[in-house]
């Protein structure tokens, strides 16, 4: 058995694994199911939880039962050596700290746990603290972002002790934050993650991979000596941690994956601006058809309007796609006022329901699947397509996975799915997505 620990990760919306390939993401959290993940060649899994679409009572008693069944399958596949990552938004937003608080009742004690939000694919590092996204090739603190004026998961401070400060309302202190600086890193920070204990807080800079790649190979080290810690992360930590050789099919020769060259379908549900400019470049290109779905139309709560609305789109669907044409079904751009938060993540959850209802009345024999958004993405997988697991190829663009249906599954077996989050890439992302799976080889 190696003697590297097993990396299990517990992801808020499927979107984690973007900067990975060939392993199990995991729509159930049984305890058979964590077993596959458990016993899997791969040196990381990634337990689909969805919490950041939930309530934070709701997102705490789901963590709660994947670490208790976790417990089970651990002991079951006899893992000697692990690690929990509670992977999270690269933009701060989600249900911290009531996720690592669960995750530390459940599984701890840990020595300390650790905040690693850079992802490098979607421009975001951290220097001195302070939480960057790159916007236009300029660092900008992210607290000044639209992500930190999120109805649901809102901040104010980009300076890290100052977000856990506020987050935890209080309890860990600011100035009671370990802070692991680009020049403690780059030096290397065995010595120092040996002495930490008692479940410390602590905030990682990084501005490169080779920064996270040294800090995993001292973590690695520590975690050899009997340490444990848990890490609430981005995506580029895995990177570091599963230290993964290049995948086995280019991102650019994706198309292999594509069904007998058919056209697909792109499904888009995540409102946030970057996504909606992404859109509006796809909806220009040669072979794409638009399809909208006016969601406030779900606000009266008929069930003869919802179902006309269902069946009006997925007529159009079926029309476009037999001459040929790629579908893009996408939710009405504005974002409607709710009275308060628990109403707007119920009307999220009717909206899901519609849109997975529209997955499962697509034709059999599309050639591809792109799902644009976390929560959209995380349902595609888990209702749309009812997978228990599914194996991830790699990424078709830096920051967007790419996965497969089993053979055997009954509608579309062998289906490539783009999962594709909101918040990442360029202007032209989605279309060079559609373009990259629509060449004919």
């Amino acid at each position: 058995m190696s003697t590297k620990p097993k990396i299990i990760v517990l992801d808020d919306d499927p979107t984690g694994s973007q900067t990975v390939h060939s392993c199990l993401l995991l729509t159930r959290w049984d305890v058979d199911t964590l077993r596959l993940g458990l016993a899997d060649e791969s040196p990381i899994f990634f337990v689909l939880t969805n919490t950041r679409a939930m309530t934070p009572a709701r997102a705490n008693a789901v963590t709660r039962e994947v670490c208790q069944n976790l417990k089970q399958a651990i002991a079951a596949e006899n893992i000697q050596e692990f690690l929990i990552v509670s992977r999270s938004d690269s933009t701060l937003r989600g249900h911290y700290p009531v996720e690592t608080d669960a995750i530390v009742q459940e599984l701890g004690p840990f020595d300390a746990h650790f905040l690693t939000p850079a992802f490098f694919e979607g421009g975001r590092i951290t220097r001195d603290s302070i939480h960057y996204l790159i916007i236009d090739g300029v660092p900008t603190p992210v607290h000044e972002t639209e992500f930190a004026r999120d109805s649901v998961f809102s901040y104010s401070y980009s300076y890290l002790p100052d977000y856990v400060e506020e987050k935890t309302k209080g309890r860990i202190a600011s100035t009671s934050v370990e802070r692991f600086l680009l020049a403690d890193i780059r030096a290397g920070s065995l010595d120092r993650l040996l002495h930490l204990s008692n479940n410390q807080c602590a905030v990682v800079d990084a501005e490169t991979q080779a920064d996270l790649d040294r800090f995993a190979a001292d973590v690695l080290a520590a975690a050899s000596h009997g340490k444990r810690f848990l890490f609430r992360s981005a995506a580029s930590l895995l990177t570091a941690l599963a230290d993964l050789p290049p995948q086995p099919v280019a991102p650019e020769d994706m198309a292999t994956y594509t069904r007998n060259g058919k056209p697909g379908v792109v499904l888009v549900g995540s409102h946030v601006k970057k996504t909606t400019e992404q859109l509006e470049d796809l909806l220009q290109a040669p072979g794409v058809v638009g399809v909208e779905v006016k969601v406030e139309q779900l606000l009266e709560e008929s069930a003869a309007q919802r179902n006309a609305l269902l069946e009006q789109v997925l007529q159009q669907v079926h029309a476009i796609h037999q001459e040929g044409k790629t579908p893009a079904i996408y939710t009405s751009r504005q974002e409607l006022p709710f009275e308060d938060v628990q109403t707007r993540l119920n009307f999220g959850v009717t909206v899901s329901a519609l849109l997975m209802d529209m997955v499962r009345g697509l034709p059999s024999n599309i050639g591809f699947l792109i799902s644009k958004g976390g929560i959209t993405s995380n349902d595609v997988l888990s209702s749309g397509l009812a997978l228990t697991s599914a194996r991830l190829l790699g990424q078709i663009l830096p920051g967007c996975s790419i996965v497969r249906t089993p053979n055997d599954h009954p509608q579309f077996p062998n289906l490539p799915v783009v999962l594709f989050p909101g918040n990442v890439g360029d202007r032209h992302a989605l279309t060079a997505i559609y373009q990259r799976l629509s060449r004919v080889n």
